[in-house]
């Protein structure tokens, strides 16, 4: 009897995760018909972009700069071994742009402006203004969240170019100026060989993939959260740790399709 109710229960949670991605798939479809809708009325979009962007962009600083520091400090350690700390500006620019870069903007990304979004969207069902502007005849997926999801997906590329950007610097300063890595080298190791084709151009494939991912996701639980206080917060933590889990999942996929043989 055990058995039969556990067979149940695991038969009803797949059942229920797969009437979530379906609705999931309805909301990205119904979301990219009214793409270019949104785009017409750009001054929601720039809004978005400020609010997601700007907001976000001391935390980004910050976090890049401290980023820079560390792998400035590891890769001096652990290139001095092998006679290779010419390398440094190389190692530090390879590891940003391809990999750091993209993946910790996201993780940032998802935790400062994916909750806020899904917050607001929440919030605004449980104040139950979506569904005033149905009554009013006013598509909220065009007028909400459309022009949301466009704000995130262009802020992200932007704020991962500038995570990569101030992280460089700070490895410099760290190895050059405190270390005295010789500035020449640091430069032109790095001039020589981070591709701008197979580097840079991939690594802001991988941020704009993410701005989508961690977008929508933010926006599908506001969407779909209970009108409550309690299933605000609970939609909150959900995004937090299905947009991170989602990010290191495709970040595998990319890189091994983008640097791998797969």
């Amino acid at each position: 009897m055990r058995a039969l109710l556990g067979l149940g229960s695991l038969g009803q949670y797949v059942l229920n995760m797969l009437a979530g991605l379906g609705a999931g798939a309805r909301m990205f479809v119904r979301l990219l018909v009214h793409a270019g809708d949104s785009l017409k009325r750009p001054r929601l979009v720039v809004e978005q972009v400020h609010f997601l962007g700007n907001y976000s962009l001391v935390i980004i600083l910050v976090s890049g700069l401290f980023v820079g520091f560390v792998l400035g400090l590891q890769g001096y350690y652990t290139l001095n071994r092998y006679g290779a700390s010419e390398s440094l500006g190389l190692l530090v620019a390879l590891s940003l742009v391809r990999e750091l870069g993209p993946v910790v903007t996201a993780l940032l990304f998802a935790g400062r402006a994916g909750t806020s979004l899904t917050a607001e969207i929440g919030l605004m069902k449980a104040g139950e203004q979506l569904a005033a502007m149905e009554m009013m005849a006013v598509n909220p997926i065009k007028r909400v969240l459309a022009p949301r999801f466009w704000g995130g997906v262009i802020a992200m590329p932007v704020l991962a170019t500038v995570f990569s950007a101030i992280g460089i610097l700070g490895a410099w300063l760290v190895g050059v100026k405190l270390i005295g890595v010789d500035p020449g080298a640091f430069w032109s190791q790095m001039q020589s060989g981070v591709d701008v084709l197979d580097d840079v151009l991939n690594g802001l494939i991988k941020s704009v993939v993410f701005g989508f991912a961690v977008t929508f996701i933010a926006l599908y639980e506001g969407w779909i959260c209970q009108p409550t206080p309690e299933g605000v917060a609970r939609a909150t933590t959900r995004t937090v740790v299905i947009s991170s889990l989602t990010v290191l999942g495709l970040d595998f996929i990319l890189t091994a399709m983008m640097f791998g043989d797969v």
